[in-house]
């Protein structure tokens, strides 16, 4: 056994050696490193990116980690912050009032130290006419910043006393950003924001004040990921994380789409270099077919032939694994001096995970689709030196390659991608059109047989039918593999050029960025001619009534019927109902239908319907103001929430609250230009809360531009792994191709014949994988905008030329390089090599 292996060993380390002399392992190196280079460029590229994502989210949290709770947090929660070399950063936050002089309102206070924010920046003006400005930390003690809305409800100014609790503080600033405000509306009422050491001397906390303690956490990704490990398990009820999808909603579509874009293309990068390597270890079966007879003849074992293979592609997977790393990396510091320039953003440097993920991927790469093939080499006969028809065995003797190349096919995707719902949706698409390329391709065979042609220009379109028709199966490979690397650098330029489009037309640039909340009833007409009066659009106003939710069909309702923590807080939380004649433009109806508005029904979004376990038909009882509301579910809906609309979770028909009290909200953008309606709106009705989340949308505007811009430079590398498809597909049929040009030439025919024929056969395979391209890639686009991404895709025209353009093109250039001198051969020295 030890000598066996042995033996395979050394023989495998000669057929390496020998084999990369004589330049039989170049192509699959080649394709092996370019697929590697592809994968980790985008890897390490994406990790890098990826860091500055979560960067600038945690800027929007104000801490890499937020814990909340009702209560004072323990000390044990510090301490081991601390012991992990994390910053850590304290707030208290509740309703209370305001006064200035016999003016008083409602206020969100907000109490901070001095290390908030640990993420991000305050943006504050000293005076109202003055612009905003870059801060660290909050206020000193014995001061207050405030938003502007606060100071014209009070008509007070910055250097007043405002009266909060047993304290006068002093407004020294006036709030234009905090970083960690999200757009949901559990406050109602303007920010007061002041030192925290000022709470115990304003006497506000008392026995059962409604306040929310925040412990805020900063530092290395390793610590704050042990730190959230060891804390998740401690949590005890109405503690809990504040994660991003928590907060800041609308910023997490964002993030969500822009790591789909990158799973996208970091998956295509992994079909593109499947097909090179395919094809590459199908040349290289092929041509030593003969060789692996020989030794069969000379008396080696089948086992020690496996293991002779088995060590030279380890081989092969090493190097060519190291030099695909290597010039991944190198060509990633191009992709990241472009991007860094654009995005006026430091990057954080790379891990070593991209370059094991790379050396995984080139081993999976080729025991995935370089194994059936070789596989197969071990089956060969010794008669096979004899008889040159002795095949080494079909599929049936090669089932168990099959089955290990599947499984690590799909390893490969889930390390690559690690979402395996996308993965297996476009997976599917390729293999559909795969399907429908190959069926096209012997459609056109069948086609061919019928057709005649005559002399000069015909004879060479005869030539060209009828040496596709012979090599049915090499022109089938040829037409797919063709077929499949065009569609997906036209799918890649729908997804770069329509697709982005989209999704930059999802938040245009008049989104809403300022919403006006507690708007009373009698007050609706005015405030819309005060905003028609300063040229914007008359506004939609949406009634909000507060309920809770206290039985499904009959059943009461308590936070302990639920293991969900997001079931448990709906369960404990009052509802923001609306009232809702027709679909709201940013839902979607997924399930059910909509409202009957004369029946008393409820439309109700799909994740909460899910948290809850609800379902069409069930009928939910609301507690409305000490009134029992019976409404029955209608229909489940998908909410757009990066819209920057006003949407809710839950939508009635008019019938079901016909008389309920309630206060308005709506949403509508201000231009720069318009920044004084707001402070009218504030003087003439001081109980409307102008929220202003201008900076919100420019944030989320900006992740949105950096996100774009990355992955079309992902893009641009990923069409270079393809154009090696498109070449690896014609050199596999070079040796075929020089054994019938000479004995064409050995019957008489001459050079300009075939060379005419030869260019009439890579036309006419071009533009008709340009055809079935275009078609693959316009209907895997539309998929995919509709099932992935969640973006309307206009309609597209230009893949069709474009197919058929590339595709000729694609075909003479690699046509061009990799058939070079194949008409130049002499027909004797070819002839002699195959006898």
């Amino acid at each position: 056994m030890i000598r066996a292996s042995a033996q395979s060993f050394r023989l495998g380390v000669q057929a390496f050696l020998r084999d990369w002399r004589a330049g039989e392992l170049r192509l699959l190196l080649l394709a092996l490193m370019v697929a590697v280079a592809a994968m980790t460029s985008v890897g390490f590229l994406a990790d890098r990116a990826g860091q500055v994502l979560e960067r600038d989210a945690a800027q929007m949290l104000g801490g890499d980690l937020v814990v909340r709770s009702p209560n004072p947090l323990p000390d044990d929660f510090h301490d081991e912050a601390a012991r992990l070399g994390l910053a850590v950063g304290h707030a208290v936050q509740f309703p209370s009032m305001a006064m200035y002089g016999d003016s008083g309102t409602l206020v969100s206070l907000k109490a901070v130290d001095d290390a908030y924010p640990l993420r991000g920046a305050l943006q504050v003006s000293h005076a109202a006419d003055q612009p905003a400005q870059t801060v660290s930390g909050g206020p000193a003690p014995g001061t207050t910043w405030v938003d502007d809305a606060l100071l014209g409800a009070l008509g007070a100014t910055v250097g007043d006393r405002l009266e909060v609790g047993a304290l006068a503080l002093e407004v020294t600033a006036i709030i234009r950003h905090e970083p960690d405000r999200g757009t949901q509306f559990v406050n109602l009422a303007p920010r007061l924001l002041m030192h925290r050491s000022d709470l115990d001397a304003s006497g506000l906390l008392g026995p059962g004040s409604r306040v929310h303690h925040y412990m805020l956490v900063a530092g290395e990704p390793a610590g704050v990921r042990a730190f959230q490990h060891w804390l998740e398990p401690r949590l005890q009820r109405g503690q809990r994380l504040s994660t991003l999808e928590d907060s800041r909603p609308e910023v997490t579509r964002v993030l969500e789409r822009a790591e789909r874009f990158l799973v996208l293309v970091a998956l295509m990068a992994v079909l593109v270099a499947a097909i090179a390597v395919g094809l590459a270890a199908r040349q290289y079966t092929r041509r030593h077919t003969d060789g692996i007879a020989i030794l069969r003849c000379l008396g080696a074992p089948r086992g020690v032939l496996l293991g002779m293979l088995w060590v030279e592609f380890a081989l092969v997977a090493l190097v060519g694994s190291t030099a695909g790393i290597a010039l991944g990396f190198a060509a990633h510091y191009g992709l990241v001096d472009m991007l860094s320039g654009w995005l006026e953003t430091p990057l954080p440097a790379p891990s070593v995970l991209p370059a094991i993920q790379g050396w995984v991927s080139g081993s999976l790469l080729l025991l995935g689709f370089a194994l059936p093939p070789l596989a197969a080499l071990r089956h060969v006969p010794p008669g096979r030196v004899l008889r040159r028809d002795s095949a080494a065995g079909g599929v049936r003797r090669s089932w168990p390659a099959y089955a290990v190349a599947t499984v690590a096919f799909l390893l490969l995707i889930a390390s690559t991608t690690g979402d395996l719902a996308t993965s297996l949706t476009l997976v599917a698409g390729f293999a559909a059109a795969f399907l429908v390329f190959a069926v096209a391709g012997l459609a056109l065979l069948w086609g061919l047989r019928r057709l005649r042609g005559g002399e000069g220009g015909a004879l060479a379109w005869r030539f060209a039918l009828t040496g596709m028709a012979r090599r049915r199966s090499l022109t089938v490979v040829q037409l797919c593999s063709l077929a499949l690397g065009l569609m997906l650098l036209l799918l890649l330029g729908i997804l770069r050029g329509d697709l982005l489009r989209s999704w930059q037309q999802s938040l245009p640039p008049d989104a809403p960025n300022t919403f006006l909340i507690n708007v009373q009833p009698d007050q609706r007409n005015a405030v819309r001619v005060m905003i028609a009066e300063a040229g914007l659009p008359r506004p939609d106003l949406h009634p909000l009534v507060r309920a809770r939710l206290v039985a499904i069909n009959d059943r009461p309702v308590h936070p302990d019927d639920y293991t969900e923590e997001r079931a448990q807080r709906l369960a404990d939380r009052e509802f923001n109902l609306s009232v809702a004649e027709q679909l709201p433009a940013s839902n979607v109806i997924v399930a059910g239908r909509w409202l009957d508005p004369g029946a008393s029904e409820m439309s109700l979004e799909e994740g909460v319907a899910q948290s809850l376990r609800v379902s069409v038909g069930d009928v939910l009882r609301f507690d409305v103001a000490g009134r029992q509301v019976d409404v029955t579910v209608s229909g489940l809906r998908k909410v757009r929430w990066d819209s920057f609309e006003v949407n809710f979770f839950a939508l009635l028909s008019p019938a079901a609250l016909p008389d309920a009290a309630a206060s308005y909200l709506t949403s509508l953008h201000i231009p720069p230009a318009g920044e004084a309606l707001k402070h009218r709106i504030v003087q003439a009705w001081p109980n409307i809360t102008v929220f202003d989340i201008g900076v919100i949308v420019a944030q989320v505007r900006q992740m949105l531009e950096r996100t774009v811009v990355a992955v079309q430079l992902l893009f641009g590398f990923t069409v270079f792994a393809g154009v090696l498809v498109l070449a690896a597909a014609l050199h596999a049929t070079r040796d075929e191709r020089m054994h019938e040009v000479a004995v064409m030439r050995a019957l008489g025919a001459r050079a300009d014949l075939l060379r005419a024929a030869l260019f009439r056969e890579l036309v006419l395979c071009g533009a008709l994988a340009g055809v079935l391209a275009a078609a693959a890639s316009v209907s895997l686009a539309w998929v995919l905008a509709d099932r992935v991404l969640q973006v309307e895709l206009v309609s597209v025209w230009w893949p069709w030329p474009a197919g058929i353009v590339a595709g000729v093109a694609a075909a003479l250039l690699a046509g061009r390089f990799a058939l070079a001198g194949v008409l130049r051969v002499s027909p004797l020295t070819t002839l002699r090599e195959v006898a």
